[in-house]
């Protein structure tokens, strides 16, 4: 006769079994992913003559995500850093004879990064190596940084999509008058047409301007960047443009490409690139270390990355918005740069729209204390694509600004207000009634308007903050708050737009602002610095602690990837622009946010 245990002793028994088995697995999934992460990490051998290739792809990204995916996936994706800094590295390593650059949907609806990736290729021109472009097609971002090279090929199936710019706004008014809701909402400055998407059914005269400026300023740049590449005039580029888009043969006629061929034929296309050259992709070069490419590295600077809409709080990843900027953890990061000894100087990299008031103000009081601490030390600003309302608040701390010629910037104004929905309520059969207790109590309600007495209130809050802001950016940029106050209003300029009107100081890039800091440190011009970069990069063991896939953070990438395969890029900048408010902000947030308007390439 079999020994029976009891229920109770089996079921805890079997529970253990499983839990054992679970974490055994949990183990194991951990030890792939480490082992993993050490094998494509190790540094890897490279060829006596070999050929550097990179392959900018999407929106060209700013900071990468560090989860466990993204981190075994590194290879898929770089940073404009990553392949800025693998230029500088092939630029004096002897191993490195040429680069072949083949852009690949390139689909920003800015500019800036684009700018400073083809700055590198033209930095490393100057080493006497080649560089050759290969494109699969040609988009004006793709063609624009192919430009920069000694020779353009092009498939001899594809064509060269050359047809400039144009930008859209939105406008929802009608759709709110439809669904019964009224947009309340108040701003400074003319030019402050972020609540246009709500409030206007077209452009108004200050948002067309404006618009105008904008489109004409990057076109110009486009065209010349096209010229001074092709050996062209810029009347010649221009009717180029006019005339596009064109087939391979076309573009071959027109001299914007030198050959149409297949990426096999690069060797017997372009003879540069020599028989004997192996291919040597970025994701492998980005693991070649400094002192292999024989690069020697000094003094130590903080390079602080402030990537997203600004708001109160933690940083995060909105799934509609993207990166969102928590006031809370850069700050950390600004005190850690602070206390830091060995850092010799700090460079802010804005990537950003802006956000909330009170959040932006709290962040560059921090930032003003790197100069005026204990132990000051200079603060350089270097924009990216954006670094506008609050944004260039940020900005308004370092003692130089620095930009690229397509940055956004500016935007000095603030807007807040609500969405009346009684109409919504109405036809949805819905009663909304409300207690309170207070004057003010419901001066955010969604049922009515801002009555006379609160719009009074809201706009002296308004106000106070605006003249604040150009109060601090004349004491920043050394002038006096009226010629502040003649260029700001809200309006969006150009970096080199701002660079005239002195709102900015120097046009470049990131390695542009790193050069000014080693300067005003004190650091021999002729040596590499070493970057403490923030936020630090986890390591894979911090990635596996936090958790593995199925987390909120992952659910957040994985419905913003869903997002971006539905809806195109102007579509999904919509309707981030139309939440934003909602999902982001507190009610009656004070948003020095810059408008919605896109410049798009095709």
């Amino acid at each position: 006769m079999g020994f029976a245990y009891p229920v109770g002793v089996a079921l805890k028994r079997g529970a253990g079994v499983v839990l054992s088995l679970l974490g055994f697995a949990v183990l194991v999934s951990a030890a792939g992913f480490i082992l993993l992460y050490l094998m494509v990490s190790a540094e890897p051998v490279l060829p006596e003559r070999g050929t550097l290739v990179l392959r900018p792809a999407g929106a060209l990204d700013e900071l990468l995500p560090d989860d466990v995916l993204h981190l075994v996936r590194s290879r898929e994706r770089q940073t404009v850093r990553a392949y800025v800094e693998a230029l500088r590295k092939a630029k004096v390593d002897r191993r490195i004879r040429a680069v072949v650059i083949a852009p690949r949907g390139l689909n920003s609806p800015f500019w800036a990064k684009v700018q400073e990736l083809r700055e590198a290729l033209l930095d490393f021109q100057a080493s006497g190596k080649p560089v050759i472009a290969f494109l699969e097609s040609g988009g004006d971002q793709a063609y624009y940084l192919a430009t920069a090279a000694d020779r353009i090929v092009l498939v001899p199936t594809s064509d060269v999509s050359l047809t400039g710019l144009a930008m859209y706004d939105l406008f929802l008014r009608g759709t709110l008058d439809w669904a019964g809701a009224y947009p309340d909402f108040l701003h400074i400055g003319d030019y402050k047409t972020a609540i246009n998407l709500y409030t206007e059914s077209t452009s108004t005269a200050a948002q067309r301007e404006m618009n105008e400026s904008l489109t004409e300023d990057q076109y110009a740049q486009l065209v010349r960047g096209i010229a001074d590449g092709r050996g062209k005039t810029e009347a010649e580029v221009r009717q180029l443009i006019d005339e596009g888009p064109f087939t391979a043969d076309a573009a071959y006629a027109a001299g914007l490409v030198d050959e149409l061929g297949y990426q096999d034929e690069l060797d017997d296309l372009v003879p540069a690139l020599g028989g004997g050259d192996r291919l040597i992709e970025m994701h492998d070069y980005a693991r070649v270390g400094d002192r292999s490419a024989g690069i020697r590295r000094g003094g130590t600077i903080a390079l602080i990355h402030a990537v997203g809409t600004i708001v109160s709080g933690r940083s995060t990843f909105d799934p509609v918005n993207g990166p969102v900027l928590g006031s809370e953890t850069i700050i950390e990061h600004i005190r850690a740069a602070r206390a830091n000894p060995a850092v010799r100087a700090v460079v802010l990299r804005i990537d950003s729209p802006g956000g909330s008031s009170v959040a932006s103000d709290v962040i560059w009081r921090e930032l003003m204390l790197i100069k005026e601490g204990e132990n000051p030390r200079p603060l350089v600003v270097s924009m990216s694509d954006l670094a506008a309302s609050g944004g260039y608040y940020l900005a308004m701390a370092g003692d130089v600004i620095v930009a690229q010629p397509g940055t956004l910037t500016g935007s000095i104004g603030i807007f807040t207000g609500k969405f009346v929905t009684t109409g919504v309520f109405d036809k949805l059969g819905v009663n909304l009634e409300a207690t309170s207790r207070g004057r003010q109590a419901e001066i955010y309600s969604p049922d009515r308007a801002f009555t006379p007495a609160e719009r009074e209130k809201i706009m002296a809050s308004m106000q106070a903050f605006y003249d604040q802001f150009i109060e601090k950016a004349a004491e920043a940029r050394q002038t006096t708050p009226e010629k502040i106050a003649a260029v700001a209003q809200g309006r969006v300029w150009t970096g080199r737009q701002a660079r005239e009107i002195g709102l900015v100081d120097e046009v470049g890039g990131l390695y542009t602002a790193i050069a000014v800091a080693k300067q005003r440190a004190r650091m021999p011009e002729d040596q590499e610095v070493s970057l403490i970069v923030y936020p630090p990069r986890r390591s894979v063991l911090e990635v596996l602690a936090e958790g593995v896939p199925g987390t909120e953070a992952h659910a957040d990438r994985a419905a913003a990837g869903v997002m971006a395969r539905l809806v195109g890029p102007l579509e999904r900048r919509a309707f981030a622009s139309l939440l934003a408010p909602a999902r982001l902000f507190r009610a009656g947030e004070g948003l020095a946010l810059m408008p919605q308007a896109l410049v798009r390439q095709p």
